[in-house]
């Protein structure tokens, strides 16, 4: 039972088995990346520059603070220390209120449509203004088997699932690699649920390769986690059932 138990195939833990170890590779086909659309209760970094640097320090200075890193958020087994970074929060109108600029709706629109209709209204009160315009908390949250369970916040936008589990240390021997779930808010705020094989290389082409602000991920536990777990508790029932057969054999050997 001990053997049948702690074997298990490597069939199940190498990931893009579909891709050949030798011979002549085929070219992988890449998803379509979208740019995310801002949503309500983001917070987004906005920076202004300008030939001047004092003038742009009430717009840069935001309105909330995010403890954000490039690994993780309060994670603290990682060793990584988050950083606050400042960012101007979307509140319930869609809308971001920056300081001389007022406010402005944004949501629905990508950080390059939100960064051209701030730098509109920046025209009118800067000379020559470049606006930058980022999430401060494009937060993922990676649970299950992997690693480091936590939620994490994304260095950038185009950000995939491979990063996001890189980041939480890569998935533990006994994670179930076939048939990981991601759950998405849509638009109209429901909870869609996807799934991930990461055994095949169709990952790459997947259209939820590309992750999503407040995605999660779920890392099934396999079989073989259950019956490692079970498995102490199997050897010390095998030995006391051996040692009991033994005293009950020694008892009627004496009788």
């Amino acid at each position: 039972m001990f053997t049948f138990l702690s074997c298990s195939s490597t069939k199940k833990i190498k990931y893009f088995q579909n891709i050949p170890d030798s011979g002549q590779l085929k070219p992988i086909t890449s998803a379509v990346y979208f740019e995310p659309k801002i949503q309500v209760d983001d917070i987004l970094s906005v920076i202004l520059q300008t030939v001047d640097p004092l003038a742009a320090q009430n717009v840069n200075v935001g309105n909330v603070q995010v403890l954000s890193t490039a690994t993780g958020v309060g994670v603290t087994n990682t060793g990584f220390s988050p950083q606050p970074v400042s960012g101007y929060l979307v509140n319930k109108q869609g809308e971001i209120e920056i300081p001389i600029l007022g406010k402005i709706k944004v949501e629905g629109l990508s950080t390059t449509e939100a960064k051209n209709a701030i730098l509109q209204i920046a025209l009118k009160y800067y000379k020559d203004p470049t606006i930058i315009v980022r999430y401060a908390n494009f937060k993922i949250s990676v649970t299950g088997e992997v690693n480091r369970p936590s939620v994490y916040i994304m260095p950038n936008e185009k950000s995939t699932v491979m990063d996001a589990l890189s980041m939480a240390g890569d998935l533990t021997i006994y994670a179930k690699r076939d048939n990981i779930l991601l759950i998405r808010q849509s638009d109209d705020g429901t909870k869609m649920p996807y799934r991930i094989n990461l055994n095949k290389s169709d990952i790459f082409s997947s259209p939820v390769f590309y992750l999503r602000q407040n995605d999660i991920i779920y890392v099934e536990p396999a079989k073989s986690k259950i019956a490692a777990n079970d498995l102490a508790q199997t050897r010390t029932i095998a030995i006391l059932s051996s040692v009991l057969s033994l005293l009950i054999v020694l008892a009627s050997r004496i009788n």
